[in-house]
This record gives C-alpha cells, structure tokens and sequence, in this order.
C-alpha cells in the first residue's frame, strides 16, 4: 500500500507549487507557503493518526479509514482540476509583466482546493502513522527467527516508498506537464485506491492488535500520580511498587523492568496502605493516583526517545535545502542527458535510484556480515544506524559546498555570471550531495522507524512511529527560521535572486558545520538512553504445565 500511496504524496510534493502558482493564480510566494503548508501539515497529521490508531481503532482499521480520506481528497481536487467553472483560467504562458492582470481564484474555488489539499495531508498522515505499526506487527519479537526480519521488514518497506518515489517524481511529473493535471490528480486516485483495496484483500492474514486506550491520558496519569504522591516515602525495593502480575495482566501483556533514570516519577507507583489494627491494607486509589511500574517506564521510554528526535530535526533541515536551494541551482545548469532535458521537479530521482539500489545491498551483503561480526540480529543497533545517517548528512552538505563553489567558478569563468542561460556544467554534478543524503536517509530514517517501534511500549507503537515522521515537518520548518536567521546576521547571504552572486556556498559550510555539531549532541543522546527491558513471566497454571511436569516460561516482548 504504502508504495502506491507514496507514489502520489511525493508526486504532488514536488510539484504542486507548480500548479498553485499556474493554474490557480496563487502568487509564487503563497504558492510556496501552501506547499510547505501542505507538507508540514501532512506529517504533523501522523500523531493525529497514531493516537487514532493506539486509542480507538486497530492499525488495520486506521489504514483502511485514513486512505479513503485520502482518496475523497483526491477526488476532491482532481475533479477542480478538470473542471474550469471550478478554478480561474490558468495563467500557464502569461508573460510576467502581465501575470496580475490574471483572474484571482474566488472564494468558492480556493475552499474546494484547500479542502480537497488538507483532506489528502489528513489521509497521507494517518496512513504513515498506522502502515509502518500494521507491517511490523506481522513480526512476532517472542520468536527468534521473526525478530531478526523485524529490521529487514523496515528496510523493504523503505524500498516500496522508494519505488513509489521514483515513479511518482517520473511518470506522474510527466502526465502533471504533459496531459493535465486532471489526469495526473486522476491517475493519484486510482493509485490510493488499489492501494488501500489491497490491504483490505489481505485482513484474513494479518496479525490484528487490540487498542489499549489513550497513551496520552496513561502519561498524564503517571505525572499527575507522581505530583500527588510527591510526599509519601518511597520504597527500599524496587519490586515493593505497584504493579500488576501474571492472570491479573494477561498473557500478551508487557511487564517492563523499572530504570534508574527519571526517579521521581517512580512515585507515581507508591502503593498507598491503611492498617485495620492486626496489617496494613494497599489502598488504590483509582488511576489518577496510583500507576502500575510498566505505565511509568511506558512514559519514561518516551522521555528518553524525545532528545533523539529532536538530535534528528537538524538533518531534515539540510533535505529540505536539497528540495529548495539545490532545485533552483538545476535550473541554472545543463539539464540535458542523451537529448533528454530532466525536469526541475524530477531531480530528487537521484537520491532515489541510489537508495533503490543501496537498500538491498544494506539488506542482503552488509548486515549478514555485520550480524556475524556483532552478534546483533540487525547488524548494528538502531541509534547506531541513526549516527551513520546523521554523519553522512554532514559530508553531504559539505560536498554541497564544494560542487557550489565549483558552479559559481564556471559562471565567473565563462562570464555568465549574470546571464540567464544555462552554464556548461551537468546537473549530474548535484548527484555527488543527492547520493550521499540518499544513503543518510537510508540509515536514519529506517533506524528511526524500527528504533520507535521496538523501543515504545505495546499501548503506543503507531504514536511512536508517527513522531518519527514528524522530525520531517518539524525539520522543515526549522528550515525556513534557518535560511531567515542566516540573511539577516550575514547581510544576506541568500537575499539575491541570483544563485551567481549569493554566498550559497558559505551557506552549506555552515550547515556542514551544524551538522557536526548536532551530532556531537546525538552521541550524547544516544550513550544516555537506555534500552527498555521486559520482565520474563513464568505461568505455573495447570493448564501452562506439559506432560512432562515442566512450567512454560513466556518471555512478554513487543
């Protein structure tokens, strides 16, 4: 599902500014903004989608909801894009001293639009929250065996989205220049369509999980209970807290083990006790007073997982450069291969043939040999896998530098420098920066993905997955602040309209720079956190005894 849905998302990412701007006479500045708007919105939508998902309904029922908003919305926008009552006569062709005598787009029109738009970022978020959760739960973490394709079931699911990509930045960029972008929104529809009657087709396989109620109100119980019981002693062991045990929780239920780390709200699982005169008496108080050991570690997992998502923000900072900056760079160089002229929009196909291929490589030479070396079923941990992205972002944007610098040294030497025309120079040479981030984003978002998921507790697995994704809308908006802040301390490094004459090589210094920088603050993220531990139950029921006399013993594991 998720490499037809991503096909269309990624489709109109990279080029609905183009039909803002063309056939809805949006101004290239509110086009932007919309864009950017969309994109953001669409991420940010995934924690709506996650908590969705975790709180009331299963991931496969979220999957199926959240693709058909998808699709009305769609619908939604192919239909205005087809009809002409529906949106202003386009301004495609116009001269540029003739573009404000183009008709606005009416009140009706935009609503349909932003309707339409924001029905689809609602559906594409709620997809991407709930899809990573559904596949990975097919993966049962109790079985040796299955444990270890975990990591591997991440690793293809990124290559589906890269398929997607691919054809979305290609084939649908295509149909959007060429046959319309009736056809284009047309084709998206059909695309989310199939997508989400595959998944349905295959119910009767999967693995279904049981929502276990708001991850939210568990957290802010565990704060408040902390806070109220601030002042009661606190016990000398550890097992002496509240927590709840064998039948009382259920087979598939997880017991995680206490951590030294966040003690105080330890306190929000003092069991309280009345004494009647012959023993003391626990006393529960109800949820908003007393927590079970698993419900604190449940909130001190996500405490622990926040500074490395916010250690990631940074490099998604640096891709929204490759989607901004390094674009409007293609446009000032030779955009011909073998007398085929490569659309602006298309070139992040670049990055992306260089993850379809590198993918299967990670998967199927590197961690075979790092799994003998190590000892670790994915090779390598997951924040190690982070690091190595996080690495390879930096000397991506340094190589953006250089290849910057370079360009801007063939405009001087062929004295183009203020010329319109393209310089004699391929645009290939910005496939050095996009490659390198393509493997960067191989390691960190797939590290991300599964270190989410395996790390978060059973109650919060799609919610997890779904601030992961955030770090993308997040990162996109400190993009934004950066390039502002960076004009106005530099006198305006990035002010020109003229790539030529701006300092956008200094620019990518510094990003270099800050990317080592926050590195360095990863390292120290990642050497703090400490991985979650899960209690092993033994069951001594009658039924849980073989024939032999022998008790099972069920290691409880998410």
């Amino acid at each position: 599902m998720e490499g037809l849905e991503n096909m269309s998302f990624v489709a109109n990412m990279v080029s609905l500014v183009t039909y803002f701007h063309g056939y809805m006479n949006f101004s290239l500045t509110k086009s932007a903004t919309t864009l950017t708007n969309f994109i953001g919105t669409s991420f940010l939508l995934a924690l709506f989608g996650g908590f969705i998902s975790d709180t009331y309904l299963s991931r496969f029922k979220t999957c199926v909801l959240f693709g058909c908003i998808e699709l009305l919305g769609l619908a939604i926008l192919a239909i205005q894009a087809h009809a002409h009552q529906l949106r202003p006569k386009p301004c495609v062709g116009v001269a540029p001293n003739l573009v404000n005598q183009c008709d606005d787009a009416d009140g009706t029109q935009v609503a349909i639009l932003f309707t339409g738009l924001y029905l689809f970022a609602c559906g594409t978020g709620g997809v991407k929250a709930a899809l990573p959760s559904l596949g990975a739960d097919q993966f049962d973490e109790r079985d040796p065996k299955e444990a270890a394709k975990l990591s591997s079931f991440f690793n293809w699911f990124l290559f589906s989205l890269t398929v997607g990509a691919i054809i979305g930045v290609t084939f649908i960029v295509w149909i959007s220049t060429n046959q319309g972008w009736d056809w284009s929104f047309g084709v998206c529809t059909i695309a989310v369509l199939f997508a989400t009657v595959f998944v349905i087709m295959g119910k009767s396989l999967y693995r279904h999980d049981v929502p276990k109620g708001s991850p939210i109100i568990r957290i802010l119980q565990v704060f408040v209970a902390a806070i109220h019981n601030r002042n009661l002693p606190k016990p000398e062991m550890a097992d002496q807290l509240h927590e709840i045990h064998d039948r009382e929780a259920g087979l598939d239920t997880e017991i995680l083990k206490r951590t030294d780390q966040f003690r105080f709200l330890d306190r929000a699982a003092i069991t309280r006790t009345a004494c009647d005169g012959r023993a003391s008496i626990s006393i529960n108080p109800g949820p908003w007073r007393l927590c079970t050991v698993t419900q604190v570690e449940e909130t001190k997992i996500l405490l622990r997982m926040l500074p490395i998502i916010v250690s990631t923000l940074f490099m998604n900072t640096c891709l929204a450069q490759l989607q901004t900056f390094s674009i409007q760079q293609s446009t000032t160089m030779d955009r011909n291969l073998f007398g085929f002229k490569m659309p602006g929009p298309s070139l992040p196909v670049i990055p992306l043939v260089f993850m379809f291929i590198l993918i299967p490589i990670y998967d199927r030479v590197f961690i075979p040999i790092a799994r003998k070396i190590t000892g670790i079923p994915t090779g390598i941990r997951q924040l190690q896998r982070i690091g190595v992205g996080l690495v390879l972002s930096a000397v991506s944007m340094a190589v953006a530098a250089v290849v910057e610098t370079k360009r801007k040294s063939v405009a001087v030497e062929h004295n183009m420098v203020d010329s319109i025309e393209p310089l004699p120079m391929s645009v290939f040479w910005l496939g050095f920066q996009y490659a390198i981030f393509g493997a960067a984003d191989m390691f960190t978002l797939v590290g991300l993905l599964d270190f989410f998921y395996a790390e978060s507790s059973a109650g919060m697995k799609s919610l997890s997955t779904a601030i992961s994704w955030c770090s993308i809308a997040f990162g996109y908006f400190l993009s934004s602040v950066v390039v502002e802040i960076v004009n106005k301390v530099s006198g305006g490094w990035l002010a020109s309209n003229n790539l030529n004459r701006d300092k956008l090589n200094y620019f990518y210094w510094l990003l270099a720079g800050i990317s080592v920088l926050n590195f360095g603050f990863y390292l120290a993220c990642a050497s703090w956190y400490r991985y979650k531990e899960v209690e092993i139950k033994q069951v001594e029921d009658c039924s849980d005894v073989d024939t032999k006399g022998k008790k099972k013993v069920e290691m409880v594991r998410v």
